[in-house]
């Protein structure tokens, strides 16, 4: 497993890690996520992903009690929460979502609670909070890296301006700023990680945890000739999910893309994940699965992703069409 460094700190991060999102309690149980987390660690991956508001807090439970059970060194893993829409779902009372000091302290111990560690590697805002002076979300999050709670925290879905402006306070009040974000990237969405955050990279730096380097399964090319029974657009709740992604143009797109995994002879999952970390700014590539077969096939993306030269490259390219102009200085 390749590993990178996440924007300018030291910490090594797996090319692709493993989260919990709409898997965990959801579809799996304990004794699959067990297995899948061995695959993952077995393999080489070193981060779990995971947040308050997954399956309403169960979702770190599960993964707490893998942690606890399987009793690796703790010094060679990462994992990770966020917070921001807290855990109670519509029961949520004011300030139990959001990124008030409050709600981040809380929920900082509730998700070492559920996880049971000491501590958490990454700790993410996990929305913008328009409620909430920037200043005191970032002190927030300096407080819990001053009391070892966390190690680094970051940003998920926030724009490039409310990232530098993060980043403005903390350098004014001398405070520790956000280290990493964790976008959406994937071939049908391009433009934060591509252009938005071109000059952050550049600048004070920027680690990615990408999530959906599939686009919810799109990508993988199983929606190519209808849903699965087994699908998660079949779950209760998703239909927001299924309206967003079975699009005709998307599916056309889709389609065309898997002739050209066909020429290569892989899977069209592994072209879509290792063209998201052929990305020099992909920190790593966050992997979701329900079953063993389907995880050992998506880590074999890191071998495809030296299959990708320019002249594929290209081929995907006029594909898709959507690639974002970078302004030339």
């Amino acid at each position: 497993m390749e590993y990178r460094r996440m924007g300018k700190t030291g910490l090594q991060i797996s090319t692709l890690s493993f989260g919990s999102w709409i898997s965990f309690h959801k579809q799996i149980d304990d004794r699959l996520a067990d297995e899948l987390m061995g695959v993952a660690y077995d393999n080489g991956i070193n981060f779990f992903d995971n947040a308050e508001v997954y399956a309403h807090g169960e979702s770190e439970k599960m993964m707490g009690r893998v942690l606890h059970k399987k009793n690796w060194d703790r010094t060679t893993y990462l994992v990770s929460s966020k917070t921001f829409f807290g855990w109670h779902g519509k029961e949520n009372k004011p300030n139990q979502k959001g990124l008030s000091r409050k709600h981040i302290l809380e929920s900082c111990d509730e998700a070492l609670q559920r996880l049971q560690v000491d501590y958490l590697d990454l700790f993410f805002c996990h929305r913008p909070d328009k409620n909430t002076p920037i200043e005191e979300t970032v002190w927030a999050m300096h407080h819990l890296v001053q009391q070892g709670k966390i190690l680094y925290w970051g940003t998920s879905e926030w724009s490039g301006v409310e990232i530098m402006e993060a980043h403005r306070v903390a350098a004014q009040y001398g405070l520790i700023g956000p280290a990493m974000e964790q976008p959406q990237y994937n071939l049908f969405e391009r433009y934060k990680v591509e252009k938005e955050f071109d000059m952050i990279y550049k600048t004070v730096g920027l680690g990615t945890t990408i999530w959906s380097p599939l686009a919810s399964g799109l990508l993988s090319g199983k929606y190519n000739n209808g849903v699965p029974k087994d699908s998660r657009l079949e779950l209760e709740g998703f239909d927001w999910l299924k309206d967003r992604i079975l699009k005709e143009d998307k599916l056309e797109k889709v389609k065309q893309l898997s002739a050209v995994a066909k020429e290569l002879g892989v899977p069209m999952a592994q072209l879509s994940i290792a063209w998201c970390i052929k990305n020099p700014n992909v920190t790593t590539a966050i992997l979701g699965a329900s079953r063993k077969e389907q995880l050992l096939e998506n880590l074999q993306s890191l071998e495809v992703a030296n299959k990708l030269n320019e002249e594929v490259l290209e081929k995907i390219e006029t594909i898709m069409q959507n690639k974002p102009e970078l302004p030339e200085f």
